[in-house]
């Protein structure tokens, strides 16, 4: 290559070099400018950053989707999510993924220290593990109440917004949307929803779909007064106030309360539900400490009586465990409850062979037992069939039978296991065998072993036994006394052998247990009446809140007040229902049955005030009293709040620290003491032999 081409090459590269760094400066120096730096930064923030925690909760979420086990419990998760959540998938996912990673990431600590401390223990690992189920129910429940929580204290703020939104624009539909679209919390979403409802072409049937997915009343409560409002106008009060603000601020005060009594439930509860299930996972250390310090405390807890006690501590456990969650709940968001017909109960009722055989548990319709177990189910607020709930009945009692019988096997096995694998050996009470000791314990254990399996179900003499242990090969060179401890002991062992075996009356022992467990299901439905009957004067005072807002507002009548009523209610939930659907065939009717019906004082005086305005006096001068007392009724509110916690409380507790007091009683104090005292007696009367 010549100089001359080389010069041209180096002179062309040269010149390139120049263009591009001046083609660089200028670039920069327009990507500087302020429109197309908010550009880029507007593009650069819309780009996906695939490690973000948002884009690794969804892609945790298909994959938990697809395991088999945990799929139950997504779904189960997703359907009360979606409520919140109104079509919103992306935050439904992200949410349904952060509670169960947040659930595994603490029932997986806990499942290793179970295993760690019962491996030796099958039949309570086993145990431990199914509980562990119902634990994660427990966590993920709590997760959810949070985030329900958390959309009421939005709603407060969020109804701030409307209040300021309504003075500027004077319209209910664009101060919704306006606020609405101010930020992306959970709450903006319903509130999207609900301006969808407003300007729809048929509002009255959207609002109507709307009430049935609506996480929770008060935003019912406003999207009904907001539909109101937008449909017959608003009002001014004597004071010159407007109706609508107005009766947007008696929602929030009924939120306030809400909040406050939830806060105050949970700080209640917040411990009871991990103390009423601490005696469970502390029964193996506890176990293991007694022995190590007190050896003849190993007859107990290796022995049958001790087995009986652990099972008896893991019934009482699971029952409290279940009822203190009954107790707790605090009203919050409700799953979508499936269709009645499509439940897996309802598939098994309608094999014709099963069928026959539930139908004749069944009672007969319009007889007494059957309007019993109907008015039950209602007052329990239990969504499921008479047919669903005599499945649920029939299989829980077939199960507790054949559990019972296998505890009852396994009792027996216990028993054995511990004839065969306990040291033979006299030992100090306060004190532990040495080596040399225990080795000569196990030495003699595997011989008399050999016997137990050599003459177990036979029918022995002493002097047949003795003539066995004579003529082995371990006591050719025995005395008479060492043969005649040995026939002694033989014989004892071989008497609880023989007779551990299922018997006639743990047949019948079972069948209880089976009759119990048949009717767990109506008393689980008895208690969750009596639960909901702490909070009928609740619920009354949020009826006084509706007919305070709608008593107002032109054109509402009874008729209106009554379906109102209907859609908030929950305890009186049946006969308002029944009262509505009787209503055209005669209003006053209708009324003086409902009443007949009921019998808080508080409630009949609604009726009454609600029969008043059906022909004598307009809606208004009805309630008058509730306009003019809103205070005192606010205050008697709080203090029901109040005592329908310290009530709670009370009964929580009791229920809560029964299984911790039953595993300091019943499977350490007890046994201390009685097998101390058994030991020391027959050491005083071994003693006084020898002397």
């Amino acid at each position: 290559m010549s100089n001359q081409t080389l010069f041209y090459i180096m002179g062309i590269t040269g010149a390139l070099f120049v263009v591009t760094i001046i083609a660089y400066l200028i670039t920069r120096k327009m990507l500087n400018k302020s429109d197309i730096k908010r550009i880029r930064q507007l593009k650069e923030g819309t780009k996906e950053n695939k490690y973000t925690s948002d884009v690794l909760y969804q892609k945790i979420y298909i994959y938990f989707i697809k395991i088999p086990f945990l799929k139950r419990y997504v779904l189960k998760l997703r359907r009360k999510l979606e409520i919140i959540n109104v079509q919103d998938e992306y935050l439904t996912r992200r949410q349904t993924a952060k509670i169960v990673l947040n659930a595994i990431l603490i029932i997986l600590p806990l499942t290793v220290v179970i295993i760690l401390f019962t491996h030796k223990d099958g039949l309570l690992l086993f145990i431990l593990l199914l509980f562990e189920m119902f634990l994660i129910e427990t966590i993920m429940s709590g997760m959810v109440d949070k985030i329900d929580t958390k959309l009421l204290k939005q709603q407060i703020e969020f109804f701030a917004e409307i209040r300021h939104a309504y003075h500027e624009y004077n319209m209910v539909e664009e101060a919704i949307y306006e606020v609405s679209q101010k930020d992306q919390l959970e709450v903006s979403s319903q509130g999207e929803k609900i301006y969808e409802i407003l300007i729809s072409d048929d509002p009255e049937t959207e609002l109507e779909k709307y009430y049935d997915v609506a996480p929770n009343s008060y935003l019912k409560e406003f999207a009904g007064i907001s539909f109101l409002t937008r449909e017959f106008g608003d009002r001014t009060d004597t004071n010159g106030a407007s109706l609508y603000l107005k009766n947007l601020n008696n929602i929030t005060e009924e939120m306030q309360l809400e909040i406050l009594k939830r806060e105050k439930l949970d700080y209640v509860f917040q411990s009871l539900s991990v103390i009423s299930i601490v005696p469970v996972l502390c029964m193996q250390p506890l176990k293991n400490w007694a022995i190590s310090n007190f050896a003849f405390t190993s007859q107990f807890y290796n022995g049958k009586i001790g087995f009986i006690v652990q099972l008896l501590l893991v019934c009482i456990t699971f029952i409290c465990y279940l009822l203190t969650r009954k107790l707790k709940d605090n009203g919050s968001i409700k799953e979508q409850y499936k269709n009645p017909d499509k439940v897996w109960q309802m598939k098994l009722y309608k094999n014709p062979i099963i069928k026959k055989i539930i139908d004749l548990f069944i009672p007969k319709k319009r007889t007494k037992e059957y309007r019993k177990d109907i008015q039950l189910l209602k007052e329990a607020a239990s969504k499921q069939k008479m047919e669903v709930f005599y499945t649920n009945r029939i299989i829980m009692g077939i199960c507790v039978f054949f559990a019972s019988l296998i505890l009852f096997t396994q009792i027996h096995n216990v028993a054995i296991t511990y004839i065969y694998e306990n040291p033979t050996a006299k030992y100090n009470v306060l004190g532990e065998m040495s080596q040399k000791q225990e080795n000569e314990a196990i030495q003699l254990t595997k011989q008399d072993n050999y016997f137990l399996d050599k003459l177990k179900g036979q029918k022995l003499t002493n002097e047949q036994i003795k003539v066995q242990i004579k003529y082995s090969e371990y006591y050719q060179d025995a005395t008479d006394t060492e043969i005649n401890e040995a026939t002694t002991r033989i014989e004892d062992k071989l008497k609880i052998v023989n007779k551990e075996y299922l018997k006639w009356f743990e047949w019948l022992i079972a069948f209880v247990f089976a009759v119990g467990g048949y009717y767990a299901p109506k008393w689980m439905l008895m208690f969750q009446k009596i639960m909901r009957k702490l909070e009928i004067e609740s619920e009354v005072m949020q009826f006084q809140t509706i007919i305070l807002m709608l008593m107002k507002i032109e054109r509402v009548n009874v008729e209106m007040i009554l379906e109102w009523l209907e859609r908030y209610s929950n305890i009186f939930k049946e006969p308002i229902t029944k009262c509505v659907n009787n209503y055209e065939a005669g209003a006053w009717e209708a009324l003086e049955e409902l009443k007949n019906e009921i019998t808080s004082e508080q409630m009949i005086r609604i009726v009454e005030g609600l029969q008043s305005a059906v022909e004598k006096i307009p809606i208004l001068e009805a309630f008058d009293e509730l306009d003019n007392e809103r205070e005192y009724y606010q205050e008697k509110r709080k203090e029901s709040n109040e005592r329908l916690i310290k009530r709670k409380g009370m009964i929580g507790r009791a229920i809560g620290f029964t299984p911790l007091i039953g595993l300091f009683i019943g499977y350490l104090i007890i046994p201390l003491v009685v097998i101390g005292l058994i030991s020391m007696t027959n050491s005083f009367g071994t003693m006084s032999t020898i002397m």
